[in-house]
């Protein structure tokens, strides 16, 4: 298994504002040399297993720091990978 894909949808609760916990979950997604591409309501990123799951883990942890949070994740080993730039700008996860 060499590469994984990953729809994650991100909803801060309680949050008088959802943009800055979201920017910082795509932001670690990309630290973690992820492809990322954000949606209006998910995020698709993809890349190493390793890199995949310890992004996920950092970028929930970051949004806890924020506030409440739930996470949704549906990962896979066969769908294609998106094709594109992994510095795509938006502010869904």
């Amino acid at each position: 298994m060499n590469t994984i894909s990953v729809q994650v949808s991100l909803y801060p609760l309680r949050q008088p504002h959802v943009g800055p916990t979201i920017s910082k979950a795509l932001e670690v997604f990309r630290t973690h040399g992820l492809d990322v591409r954000p949606g209006t309501m998910s995020t698709v990123i993809a890349g190493e297993p390793d890199a995949v799951f310890d992004s996920l883990k950092a970028s929930f942890q970051s949004a806890a720091a924020l506030g409440d949070v739930v996470m949704v994740v549906s990962i896979s080993n066969c769908c294609p990978a998106p094709a594109g730039d992994q510095h795509n700008a938006g502010h869904s996860a």
